[in-house]
């Protein structure tokens, strides 16, 4: 695996196409392929994000609406707040999530719909109600769960946490390299060794379990199981990440090391998660978590077009 940059003035690699359920997803009608947006429903009052808060039915599908109409293909549907929080059972998280789920197939229908979850009970309660694709946050937490997705032949986002357990925030973590790797290697990437090896280990098994290949999502997991130089370092080196063949998920919206790296609170992080967004994209990462549709949909359709695989919506200036 290479973990350098690529040469001067080459273009990174294209980053792998997703399908689910046998659809492949960011296909322009002409053929041209551009990054895929993933937005973000969260069925909870206390999401870090205030206005991805969203318990209440109608909102929350008013927003499917408005996600479909920015550009989204994906809808990300989560029950339970990831970090640290109030306890949330399989039931209540069920009850938050399934009936949900249900409403957006049949209103939204154009819409894949993804659950945020690491349980393979509500994994499964969800799949039965429509979902397209199983988001596992927590690494394989519950074992089972990937067996579900398999098992339905739906998708299964892969992640990485450092062996952190669910609802954990990270403390002193460290990611040194091992006693194998080749002299004058760069100290920093011992997180982007764990990480490779975790999500091809991960990937791997998914697919034995009867998950499509071209329905594995990686996803290296910022924040999780991690600090800010961890995620910093992991998204520089994304190229390495998108090497593994599989489609690349990042999940960077307005998170913490894109606070801490400016000093800002989640409201004022826009800026720095399109920034990031777009490097990502660049290096190779195929689809983006995002609380923020429209803005992200125009930072992709701009670096697939610099990146040549897509053509500007039109191109006037200096011929008329």
């Amino acid at each position: 695996m290479s973990t350098g940059p690529a040469a001067p003035g080459a273009v990174p690699p294209s980053g792998v196409p997703l399908e689910l359920r046998g659809r492949e997803l960011g296909l322009g009608a002409d053929g041209s392929r551009r990054g895929v947006v993933m937005a973000i429903v969260n069925r909870t009052n206390d999401s870090f994000y205030a206005p991805a808060r969203l318990p209440d039915d109608a909102a929350a599908l008013d927003a499917a609406h408005r996600a479909w109409e920015a550009g989204a293909e994906i809808l990300d549907v989560g029950g339970v707040r990831a970090g640290v929080g109030p306890e949330v059972d399989e039931a209540e998280e069920i009850r938050r999530v399934v009936p949900f789920v249900a409403r957006v197939r049949e209103a939204v229908p154009g819409l894949m719909v993804s659950v945020d979850t690491w349980r393979a009970g509500v994994a499964r309660e969800a799949i039965a109600a429509g979902a397209d694709l199983v988001n596992d946050t927590w690494a394989g937490a519950d074992p089972h769960l990937v067996e579900v997705a398999g098992e339905a032949g739906v998708g299964v986002v892969c992640s990485h946490t450092g062996g952190a357990t669910p609802r954990t925030d990270p403390h002193r973590v460290a990611y040194p390299l091992p006693a194998d790797a080749p002299v004058g290697s760069d100290p920093r990437d011992g997180v982007l060794l764990d990480v490779v090896a975790t999500l091809r280990r991960e990937a791997a098994r998914a697919v034995e379990c009867g998950v499509p290949p071209a329905s594995v999502l990686v996803d290296p997991t910022h924040d999780f199981g991690k600090n800010t130089w961890h995620s910093l370092h992991l998204l520089r080196r994304t190229q390495a990440i998108a090497g593994l063949g599989y489609p690349l998920l990042m999940a960077l919206s307005r998170k913490d090391f894109v606070g801490e790296t400016l000093g800002l609170p989640p409201a004022d992080r826009l800026e720095g998660t399109l920034a990031a967004t777009a490097v990502a994209a660049w290096l190779g990462a195929r689809v983006f978590r995002a609380h923020d549709v429209a803005a992200t949909r125009r930072v992709l359709d701009l670096v697939a077009v610099v990146r040549d695989e897509a053509a500007p919506a039109q191109v006037l200036r200096g011929l008329a």
